[in-house]
């Protein structure tokens, strides 16, 4: 793919995390490393707010979910972006985005150790980066909705293995395509499930999580039996060699005292999303 605009988006107030706070440094490194077109850091707070109706720092982040919306309007329609977080609640508005210039022609591919689909009740931190996927089918909390919901049946998760009870219920009944990490193994499931939504387009979601912590531990809720760096490339490169490329993201990367081995993976995603040898679709 050719360079993208950069949006780097270090919001860490929508992460369960004790280790939260280790996101803005980490969004701010993983977004030099990437090559840009243009790039463009949005303003967040850097304190916290009250919880309401169930999500903690609600307020802050209904502040940054304006502030995200108002640098990606100044995007040409339909010109791809690079959104890097910070927590998985920083896909809000790019998500939206996609869906403005894609419409039904989108599918969004959810590349996480954990589905997102919690609602405030069911959710057992109160963290919205466990709630934002079910906020973009259209049942999220007061505040922090998108403006226009997917269709479940255009969504995919990838490498998702630690699920709540209410979650896999949701996935069973919704619709939901759900790949586990062994099918992950090369891409053609992924790309079949993808095809059996009838998109063009996809919008695709990275949390750094779906790695396997053995390879990646610098995320804030790491789960054992991850993919590796070579699958999740070849996944995303295959999307991206058959699908139009709507938007995409790089979250929850925290970044610690071991940032030489970090780097040295995060290179390695890079290099294979964005390198040279990439070509536009």
């Amino acid at each position: 793919m050719s360079a993208p605009i950069v949006f780097e988006v270090a919001q860490w107030q929508g992460s369960g995390a004790a280790t939260a706070r280790r996101l803005h440094s980490g969004a701010a490194w993983l977004a030099e490393l990437v090559p840009a077109s243009r790039r463009r850091t949005v303003a967040l707070d850097s304190g916290v707010g009250g919880a309401r109706g169930g999500v903690r720092n609600a307020e802050v982040l209904e502040r940054h979910l304006r502030a995200v919306r108002e640098a990606l309007a100044e995007v040409p329609p339909g010109e791809p972006t690079v959104t890097i977080g910070g927590d998985c609640g920083v896909d809000l508005a790019p998500v939206e985005t996609a869906l403005a210039a894609f419409g039904d022609r989108l599918a969004v591919v959810w590349f996480d150790a954990h589905a997102d689909l919690n609602t405030p009740e069911s959710s057992p931190s109160g963290a919205f980066h466990g709630m934002v996927l079910r906020a973009l089918l259209g049942d999220g909390p007061e505040g922090l909705r998108p403006v226009r919901n997917v269709s479940a049946d255009r969504v995919v998760l990838a490498g998702a293995r630690s699920l709540d009870a209410g979650e896999q219920a949701l996935v069973e009944s919704s619709g939901i395509r759900h790949l586990g990490v062994g099918q992950l193994a090369e891409p053609g499931p992924l790309l079949a499930a993808v095809r059996a939504t009838g998109a063009e387009a996809v919008y695709i979601h990275i949390d750094l999580d779906v790695l396997d912590p053995r390879v990646f531990p610098a995320v804030g809720t790491p789960e054992p039996g991850g993919l590796g760096v070579a699958e999740l490339v070849a996944a995303v490169r295959a999307l991206t060699d058959e699908f139009t490329l709507a938007g995409l993201a790089l979250t929850e990367y925290e970044r610690t005292e071991a940032a030489d081995q970090e780097e040295a993976v995060l290179r390695r995603i890079v290099d294979g999303l964005f390198g040279p040898d990439r070509h536009e679709h």
